[in-house]
């Protein structure tokens, strides 16, 4: 298996064993915890000057703090996304600045990209030929396309909920898929029986180690965009945590590395019908309790038993950001003001956390010395027929 140079072992979190990547690709051996690239980073050389002199065209420009080389990838030049200042919703907000960091624009229009062209390769290094998923929607027809470019077949399992567009294009993308009757907590046990019973390679958010490691990327860039000017805010919606905790590990790096001071704080926004992660920062628990009845129309966000919970409860905690959940009419009002104000379309999940910013403010949170970076994890268009609906129910 080709590793970049300073990739020295997978940590698991639970137990802290360090395992070599060519000898586990999906969960640590010992315990059957979830495994974490590590890196030696004494041995890497990185700097402004260097990546200010690369072309700004993919997530593979930070190659340094990737688990393998460029050459070697499955990529569709994911990543690279523009940072879109919104100064009419910072005047509404009552923030100093804000700006929508559009993954949106990704190759498969979402925030999936990043991770899963990390974790397709990572797959076909380890001599996968087939790879497979359970997905609210954006994973699905992400993996789908990252498996088309890397040679292997892929199989998606959504829940019967997920948007059209996302089942559309795991087909489109000569993928297999499975709609499960039910939510997503039925799509990952139909998806767990099929994949233990095929020996297929598990792309899952916690099952492989290498999705965040893409997603981290996201933050790298938000930084360079901002000409190293930290954020005081990231706001992040958060559904499984693969993002809150690749956000996290990314400004950890750059703290290790010299290349900034200080950790952006990071707010994770869910929608109230499914906040898990919310309800157990506000009782100040370190694990959530699984919602037992979600009820919510963002289904992209709805897990109701995230299994990174913990990890993203100590990013909140580390970085002295916070965590805030909204009601579904005020989180679609956010994707149409923002469409209908500065011209971005925001994904109905992903809206979250510009609902979540508001509502942050609202609070008395951010104010207007405040910068405030917001993630748009996925295209308007994956839901546009949620948010038309939601414009007729008012009558427009």
């Amino acid at each position: 298996m080709q590793t970049s140079d300073a990739l020295v072992g997978l940590e698991c979190y639970e137990c802290g064993d360090r395992v070599d990547p060519a000898d586990a690709d999906q969960r640590c051996p010992e315990c059957g915890g979830a495994l974490d690239p590590a890196y030696d980073y004494e041995q890497i050389d990185l700097d402004r000057e260097t990546l200010d002199a690369r072309p700004f065209d993919s997530q593979w420009r930070y190659r340094e703090l990737l688990p393998f080389d460029p050459d070697t990838a499955a990529s569709l030049d994911e990543g690279g996304t523009p940072l879109v200042e919104g100064p009419s919703l910072a005047g509404e907000l009552g923030v100093g600045e804000l700006y929508l960091k559009d993954d949106g624009r990704n190759p498969t229009g979402s925030t999936a990209d990043r991770g899963l062209s990390v974790a397709v390769t990572a797959a076909r290094e380890h001599g996968a030929g087939d790879v497979a998923l359970a997905s609210t929607g954006d994973g699905g027809q992400s993996a789908a396309a990252y498996a088309a470019r890397a040679g292997l077949d892929a199989h998606a399992f959504l829940p019967s909920r997920s948007p059209f567009t996302n089942k559309a294009m795991v087909n489109v993308h000569d993928g297999d898929m499975t709609v499960v009757g039910g939510r997503i907590g039925d799509a990952l046990d139909a998806a767990g029986e099929e994949i233990e019973a095929e020996g297929w390679h598990d792309l899952g958010w916690f099952e492989t180690p290498y999705r965040r490691e893409g997603v981290k990327t996201a933050l790298f860039e938000i930084v360079e965009q901002l000409a190293w000017d930290v954020p005081d805010a990231v706001v992040v919606p958060t559904g499984s945590g693969v993002v809150a905790v690749g956000v996290h590990k990314a400004a950890t790096e750059l703290e290790r590395l010299g290349l900034i001071e200080d950790a952006p704080a990071i707010y994770v926004a869910q929608a109230a019908g499914c906040a898990p992660i919310v309800d157990a920062w506000e009782d100040g628990r370190d694990e959530p309790e699984p919602v037992e009845y979600p009820d919510t129309i963002c289904g992209g966000i709805e897990v109701p038993d995230p299994p990174a919970g913990s990890l993203v409860l100590d990013a909140v905690a580390e970085t002295d950001g916070g965590a805030v959940a909204v009601e579904d009419p005020a989180i679609l009002d956010s994707a149409i003001a923002v469409a209908a104000n500065e011209g971005i379309e925001v994904g109905a999940s992903a809206a979250a956390a510009v609902a979540g910013a508001w509502e942050l403010s609202r609070e008395g949170v951010f104010d207007e010395t405040d910068s405030v970076v917001v993630l748009n994890t996925g295209a308007g268009s994956k839901s546009d027929d949620v948010l038309r609906s939601h414009l007729m129910g008012q009558g427009i």
